[in-house]
């Protein structure tokens, strides 16, 4: 169920179509966005930045993004994904470097996921504290990617989507 939900998440914060309310900026810090939606009585709330760099260069990324995400209902707190504009190969998933720590992630055809809870705990910990945060990732093709994304007013962002979502 969690996959399920988790699969549905990235598709509900950025697709707007009928079924989902457009999202509503709550405020910018930073490098980060925070927005709300509604996807039917379900309030989602939750922090959004664009990669700064992208490599090899050689290659069209499309839009690359990093989240968290808060559902009002609790069935998500400060949940970290990735998505990319094109599908991920899922025997090679996505791994976060924030400092020193590493963090495994699994995918679900362009977004990726944190398994395990105290992972989730501890890459937000990192995030709050770090200045940068790089995503290594493989395409279906099998093109290994790097993204490089800012971490400056994340900690601001995070609280807003937080109060937003209580």
């Amino acid at each position: 169920m969690r996959l399920l939900g988790l699969a549905m998440l990235g598709t509900a914060i950025l697709a707007a179509t009928p079924a989902f309310a457009s999202p509503t900026l709550q405020g910018s810090y930073g490098d980060w966005r925070v927005y709300a939606r509604y996807d039917g009585d379900q309030k989602l709330c939750y922090v959004v930045s664009g990669a700064k760099s992208k490599s090899p260069s050689s290659v069209r990324h499309g839009d690359i993004y990093f989240l968290v995400a808060n559902w009002k209902s609790g069935e998500a707190f400060e949940q970290p994904s990735f998505k990319a504009d094109f599908p991920l190969k899922k025997d090679r998933p996505p791994k976060i470097r924030v400092g020193g720590s590493n963090f495994p992630m699994y995918t679900s055809a362009n977004e990726a996921f944190v398994a395990e809870r105290n992972d989730e705990i501890g890459l937000i910990r990192e995030m709050r504290a770090g200045s940068t945060m790089r995503v290594d990732a493989v395409s279906i093709r099998g093109t290994n990617v790097s993204y490089t994304f800012s971490l400056r007013g994340v900690t601001a962002a995070l609280k807003k989507a937080k109060d937003s979502c209580a």
